[in-house]
């Protein structure tokens, strides 16, 4: 493949204008970032243990009055007024650790891992890092119905940014690293590498490269490795109850992803008009969480069940343990409580909430439908999960893997996909992106590929061109450019071929600065690195170099005889992104049945 030649060969060429084509933009490096993604695959997963630890012994101390970190149901909490009391003192030293400590703690913690990469050079503070665990483990601890993954997550990230800060690395590279830690704090939580990395792809990183997605599967794997020591073996929530389908079943599947997107926007919407409520509040924000605690007890007089993590419930769903009345009760409770208490600015992740709505509902409509109704509760969890974080191939494969059924991977893809069409339709952001947007950062999640590395420069550049004459006097030279239309001109040889490009600029330096009387402007411009495009160059490349030596227009050549024949200037670039939006917008039928009467008709009139 022609590429691009220089009259004078330079460092700075060789760094904007001479990278090699490729399916891939890997080197070497990559090897760098595996083995620091090991390192933190492993940081990440012993603070996912130590975090489980926490809010174990967390909910011992509050509820039972134990010095004990292992985990227990709050099914076995008595219904007591210290019931109400327990979480609203949880939500006051939140509120507290938020005030005084890092406001960042407050939250999910996926939006706020999404803000460190797209704003924050994915640089993360060791304040969040340890503040962001610690709140977490005391929300859900005193009762918060949230989940685990969602301070992990930003916990494994914070670690994974951390140890970055360390090297001289890029912000691409900090980034790989910090989706690498968020990844492997996922895995050790629920022992879903695969997902884990979907996640990452579809949620995290904005991109799909070797250089992100191989460190990041590492440490995944590294966290999977370390799981049977810390957490056990065999999936989280074992399950094999996938029926046989009747012909119809996978259009039930879909048809179940339709309900489980419409809830996901319904419990979306609800959340920011709860926001929006509590933001009109005549208090500071440092009391919400402690007003999110009294909902939080008031749902656990109701349905104490509702209250923490809920593992057992989700257990309880696939399984088919419970009945009709006490699916619907913990549906309505867990819903009312974790908007009021997510809304109202605590700490906790969302994933195992959504688990456990989205089963609730897929386990009552189960009910009429054939097959166990735990085998629609899960269909309802990755539905819900798929929908509501606009990740389909993450909500699938994570059902599975937690599970270990992989048998059901049709019946999951149909809902979790029915699911995603469902939100993308009904809401522009999603319950993740919705608070970015409200801090002014609007984000794009549909990844494709530069449309410029698929563009050839002959596709862009100007084949009609004024050029010098190498043989000018400079004096000539500097008369034609002021008297011309342009601001930039090639100036060829005797041959055509091109030697430099000049501007205006360059006009005006000469007039200040006479050089000899009768100086060639070939001469003058000798000392000038020049490069020079072929026609079957990508046009990616021509826009580093374009960038990197701050040039407005580049000459293109013919790869044989070397004589000029176009230039590319800055505005042709733009001439890409307009056939990009030709290609969406444009339609047109080229496959049309004819109408004989129609075509007899025509030619009549002809």
């Amino acid at each position: 493949m022609p590429s691009v030649t220089e009259r004078k060969p330079s460092k700075t060429t060789e760094r904007h204008g001479s990278r090699p084509l490729g399916d891939f933009t890997a080197n070497p490096r990559l090897l760098v970032l595996v083995a620091m993604a090991l390192a933190i695959g492993t940081a990440a997963a012993f603070a996912a243990f130590a975090l489980v630890k926490l809010i174990a012994l967390v909910t011992q101390i509050a509820w039972f009055g134990r010095f004990d970190t292992t985990s227990i149901s709050l099914a076995e909490a008595a219904r007591s007024p210290w019931m109400v009391a327990i979480p609203v003192l949880g939500g006051l030293v939140i509120g507290l650790m938020a005030r005084f400590g890092s406001e960042k703690i407050r939250g999910h913690g996926i939006p706020e891992a999404i803000e460190a990469i797209l704003i924050g050079g994915s640089r993360m503070s060791p304040k969040v890092a340890l503040l962001k665990p610690l709140s977490s483990a005391i929300s859900i601890g005193t009762g918060g119905p949230f989940g685990a993954e969602g301070p992990i997550i930003m916990t494994g990230g914070a670690i994974g940014s951390l140890f970055a800060q360390f090297f001289h690395l890029s912000s691409a590279e900090r980034k790989t690293l910090l989706v690498a830690g968020a990844a492997a704090g996922m895995t050790a939580i629920f022992g879903t590498p695969v997902a884990a990395v979907l996640l990452a792809v579809e949620l995290l990183l904005f991109e799909w490269r070797p250089r992100s997605f191989i460190p990041v599967a590492a440490a995944a794997v590294t966290a999977t490795a370390w799981r049977p020591l810390l957490f056990g073996t065999g999936p989280l929530f074992p399950f094999a109850g996938t029926p046989v389908l009747p012909w119809w079943g996978l259009i039930a599947c879909a048809g179940l992803g339709i309900l489980a997107g419409l809830q996901s926007a319904v419990l979306t919407k609800c959340l920011y008009a709860l926001e929006d409520a509590f933001e009109r509040l005549p208090i500071h924000w440092m009391w919400w969480p402690a007003l999110g605690g009294v909902c939080i007890g008031l749902g656990g007089l109701i349905e104490p069940r509702a209250l923490g993590v809920g593992y057992d419930v989700i257990g309880d769903l696939l399984a088919g343990h419970l009945l009709v009345g006490a699916v619907l009760l913990i549906l309505v409770v867990k819903a009312a409580i974790w908007l009021l208490a997510l809304s109202s600015g605590t700490s906790g992740g969302v994933l195992a909430p959504l688990l456990i709505l989205g089963g609730a509902m897929g386990w009552l409509v189960g009910c009429v439908l054939p097959g166990d109704p735990g085998f629609w509760a899960l269909l309802g969890m990755a539905a819900m999960l798929g929908g509501t974080m606009r990740a389909p191939l993450t909500g699938a494969v994570f059902a599975a893997e937690i599970t270990g059924d992989l048998n059901a991977l049709p019946a999951l893809l149909a809902a979790t996909v029915a699911a995603y069409a469902v939100t993308v339709l009904l809401l522009k952001r999603s319950i993740l992106t919705e608070k970015i947007a409200r801090r002014g950062q609007h984000i794009v999640r549909e990844y494709g590929v530069d449309p410029y590395e698929l563009s050839r420069v002959r596709d862009v550049m100007v084949t009609e061109v004024e050029t010098l004459s190498g043989t000018l006097s400079v004096a000539q030279a500097i008369a034609a450019i002021e008297r011309g239309e342009h601001r930039t001109y090639p100036v060829v040889d005797a041959e055509g071929r091109p030697i430099a490009v000049v501007s205006g600029k360059d006009a005006l330096h000469w007039a200040s600065t006479p050089g000899r009387d009768g100086e060639r402007l070939a001469d003058r411009l000798a000392d000038r690195t020049f490069a020079v495009f072929h026609p079957d160059d990508v046009v990616a490349r021509a826009l580093d170099l374009m960038l990197g030596r701050h040039q407005g227009c580049i000459a293109v050549a013919d790869s044989h005889s070397g004589r000029l024949v176009g230039i590319v200037t800055r505005r042709d670039l733009l001439k890409v992104r307009a056939e990009v939006i030709r290609s969406e917008d444009e339609r047109r039928v080229f496959l049309a049945r004819r109408n004989p009467l129609r075509t007899r008709a025509r030619g009549r009139a002809a």
